[in-house]
């Protein structure tokens, strides 16, 4: 039997990694999630982000909507938008509000339903750990996507079935030029 797998992507995370490590951020993330996914059965792609204000950041935000648009067009991708909080903008940079709770609660409620049976994670930080370790623990295997092991959580790594590493060989044909 075909392993189902459902990918859910910490946006925030997946940018500022790319740009950080790689130095660009035009990632084609269809491709990206095949990469993932290998010859198992896709289930659905969540992709979680915040959405920049059009009247704080006008430029940001229309590459932000062009972006968006490319991401729903990815069959059966879905696009989970939280917010992005802007006090004494410009000299404080904004702050997300949302993101990660809704990702914790999609993958438990997809996985309480048995929507799938492998979750791919594609983020960083300690705040996903017992989230992955409750989905473990209904029986479900959890493999969580890192960018090299500096500035990734040890306690991801730990709670993870599996370490999907993403480096330049990894990325190699994900790239949109």
């Amino acid at each position: 039997m075909t392993e189902r797998v459902m990918i859910f992507i910490d946006g925030s995370n997946l940018y500022h990694s790319l740009k950080n490590i790689f130095g660009r951020t035009d990632l084609d993330i269809g491709k990206f999630c095949q990469r993932l996914l290998g010859r198992r059965k896709l289930g659905r792609i969540y992709y979680y982000n915040a959405k920049v204000g059009m009247k704080e950041e006008p430029e940001r935000y229309q590459h932000q909507q062009v972006f968006f648009a490319g991401v729903n067009a990815i069959p059966y991708s879905e696009l989970r938008l939280g917010r992005l909080v802007y006090n004494n903008w410009p000299n404080t940079p904004p702050f997300e509000k949302g993101i990660d709770v809704q990702l914790t609660t999609d993958m438990l409620t997809h996985g309480y339903k048995n929507n799938y049976d492998v979750a791919i994670l594609v983020a960083g930080d300690n705040d996903f750990v017992g989230a992955l370790q409750a989905v473990k623990d209904s029986g479900k295997h959890v493999e969580v996507a890192l960018f090299g092991r500096s500035g990734t959580s040890h306690q991801l790594r730990r709670v993870a079935d599996k370490i999907i590493t993403i480096n330049a060989r990894f990325l190699k044909g994900c790239w949109k030029s």
